[in-house]
């Protein structure tokens, strides 16, 4: 989903643990709510999260299952079992099944992205 990753670039993982962690939906990239209000996200830069409170709460959750962190998604098992290679490295959620507000789905839509995992 990244539209052209710099390979020096990485998402700073999550500052802290708890109910502060969201997911964004589409790319499943985990980081606390103020991390994507700062800094958006790495690899959906296009949502614009940044300095966006709303857009943040409309493009992230925290209803997600599991972590894992990847360092080398090019070369990671675990980032190919779950379609990462092309992220940047960071901490990722397992799986998120949520729905997305409707303006979000066009967004992803228009950019020809499928966000949702099959059932």
């Amino acid at each position: 989903m990244a539209d052209d990753p710099v390979d020096a670039q990485v998402a700073q993982p999550p500052i802290e643990l708890g109910k502060t962690l969201r997911c964004c939906v589409p790319c499943r990239l985990i980081k606390t709510f103020e991390q994507f209000y700062e800094e958006g996200c790495e690899n959906c830069q296009y949502l614009d999260m940044e300095n966006d409170r709303e857009r943040v709460f409309d493009c992230t959750t925290s209803e997600f299952k599991g972590m894992v962190s990847v360092v080398d998604p090019k070369s990671s098992w675990c980032a190919k079992w779950l379609h990462l290679k092309n992220f940047v490295p960071g901490c990722y959620a397992l799986s998120v099944q949520t729905d997305l507000p409707q303006h979000i789905e066009d967004i992803l839509e228009n950019r020809g992205i499928k966000w949702r995992l099959p059932d």
